[in-house]
């Protein structure tokens, strides 16, 4: 049995094609979609749980940077006026 290191499974050009949460989404249920049939070998499987996970972060952390910005629009201040402020997210940079 050869062991591989552990990657994510996924070339540079993939991980482009990720750099939407809907696109991270739908990748994300073909996974799961693929480990519920369980015909795929033990290393393959791994394989694509791992995947998985890395994208369940990725669209994670993408929401909880939507939540941020939701919250940060939708604040008031102490007369009842909106609140505005600079606000970063770090949902392009989720590696």
């Amino acid at each position: 049995m050869t062991v591989r290191p552990a990657t994510s499974g996924t070339t540079s050009d993939e991980e482009t094609q990720l750099n939407t949460f809907e696109t991270a989404m739908k990748k994300l249920g073909e996974i799961v979609q693929k480990l519920e049939q369980g015909d795929l070998p033990l290393e393959d499987s791994l394989r694509l749980f791992e995947e998985g996970v890395k994208l369940s972060r990725v669209t994670q952390a993408r929401l909880d940077a939507a939540e941020k910005r939701v919250d940060e629009l939708l604040s008031v201040d102490d007369q009842g006026g909106a609140q505005t402020a600079r606000f970063e997210t770090d949902a392009a940079n989720t590696d």
